[in-house]
């Protein structure tokens, strides 16, 4: 089987499909994967087949504008950016990259294409004639009236009204059909109209920490979440190692892509929050650019596997990203969350939930004393940390790529 990966966005949008590129590998299967051109070393480094497209909207991440917004959960900021002026800005970006993708696609060969949500790749599925299979990060993409959408902050809601809330959802994703229907049309040679139905969706998260609807029928597979194993020939800085060596264990304070507009405020509050709860601590500063010094109990790091460090530290603190909650479940280790946007919320409701996490942090409401009572409570209390280890074993266990690829496998023989 051939299969064409397409995904675009931050490391938690990629590092999913990239992990189940190398699952397929290591099945007998060959694996595409077409992602952002600044990938393309993380990529190669796991010895995938990389075809790059263009960085599209990711460009936006450094708009101190789109920052702004981003921290405000895109509430409108000074009435210049909102939500739906965003669209208006990635509408032209986003158009690059599904040039890229057709072209890809074109020579790819596959056999089948999976995609995520932010990537119609659906389309160029149609073109080849092949099965096209939603990748869903996060749960929010299938309706259902069993829960309201995961991905929009709404104030509790009567039952009835809960499959309308995922209307907003495909709102946002209508809002391209311009772009994609001349893409359609011009580019891949298709017929103009919203293309093929969403036949397959495999959702790369743990049912045993996110609510899931049973009613959901057979083509829709909740595989538990994708994990990347680190490269085979990654060592880290000997910096790090001698620094977990030299006292106890710390606590790591990240947020992934995510800093805020004051990247130096930020990282100002998270290694005055450690001191304050006197801990040690370990500082990613990531895509986003968090911005701290090291000092005797504060080691200051770019980014590192999260498998090797996770189960080496006392809590993680995250912004809520899917991935990096995934890897703090597998790690068995309590979290404490600090969400800014999209999902992020959502996970750090649910950590909260499950028993992992003391309450969010939201990032708006950000400070040392709320920050730092969060991560003593994280890092000294028993139940959280017994908890986190329960959960951690049962997450481990689904296998969530291998469960993937099994899908997969079905739906190219005709069983899916």
């Amino acid at each position: 089987m051939k299969a064409l990966l397409v995904a675009h966005g931050t490391r938690g949008d990629v590092q999913p499909l990239l992990a189940l590129a190398v699952a397929l590998g290591k099945a007998g299967h060959e694996a595409l994967l077409a992602a952002p051109e600044s990938f393309a070393s993380s990529v190669l480094q796991q010895d995938v087949a990389f075809a790059p497209l263009d960085n599209g909207p990711n460009r936006l991440l450094e708009d101190p504008l789109t920052a702004e917004a981003i921290e405000g959960g895109y509430r409108g900021v000074r009435g210049k950016i909102t939500a739906l002026s965003t669209i208006r800005r990635i509408k032209p970006l986003m158009a690059d990259v599904l040039r890229d993708v057709g072209a890809v696609a074109r020579s790819s060969g596959a056999d089948v294409v999976v995609h995520t949500p932010s990537v119609p790749a659906q389309h160029a599925a149609e073109m080849l004639g092949v099965p096209a299979v939603l990748a869903a990060l996060q749960p929010g993409w299938v309706p259902t009236s069993a829960f309201p959408c995961p991905m929009v902050p709404l104030p509790r809601l009567p039952r009835f009204l809960n499959r309308a809330t995922y209307l907003t959802v495909s709102a946002t994703l209508r809002a391209y059909a311009g772009i994609v229907n001349t893409w359609r049309t011009d580019e891949l040679g298709l017929s103009r109209g919203q293309g093929p139905r969403q036949a397959h969706v495999l959702q790369a998260f743990s049912s045993l920490v996110t609510p899931v609807d049973p009613a959901w029928p057979d083509s829709v597979r909740t595989t538990g979440f994708w994990y990347l194993p680190r490269p085979a020939n990654w060592s880290p800085d000997p910096n790090l190692p001698a620094f977990l060596d030299a006292g106890p264990a710390p606590v790591y304070l990240g947020f992934g892509s995510m800093a805020g507009r004051d990247a130096q405020r930020t990282g100002d509050i998270v290694a005055e929050a450690a001191r304050a709860a006197g801990v040690r601590a370990i500082v990613a500063t990531g895509w986003g650019g968090l911005a701290a010094r090291s000092s005797d109990d504060l080691l200051v790091i770019d980014q590192v596997p999260h498998d090797w460090l996770f189960g080496r530290v006392r809590a993680v603190v995250h912004h809520g990203g899917g991935g990096t909650t995934a890897a703090a479940l597998a790690a068995g280790v309590p979290q404490v969350v600090c969400p800014f946007v999209a999902d992020q919320p959502h996970w750090a409701l649910r950590m909260h939930a499950v028993g992992v996490a003391p309450e969010p942090v939201p990032y708006r409401k950000l400070a040392v004393a709320t920050l730092a009572e969060a991560i003593t409570r994280a890092a000294g209390d028993p139940a959280l940390r017994q908890r986190a280890g329960e959960v951690g074993e049962q997450v481990r266990a689904e296998n969530g790529v291998d469960a993937a690829v099994h899908e997969l496998e079905r739906i190219h023989n005709g069983r899916g």
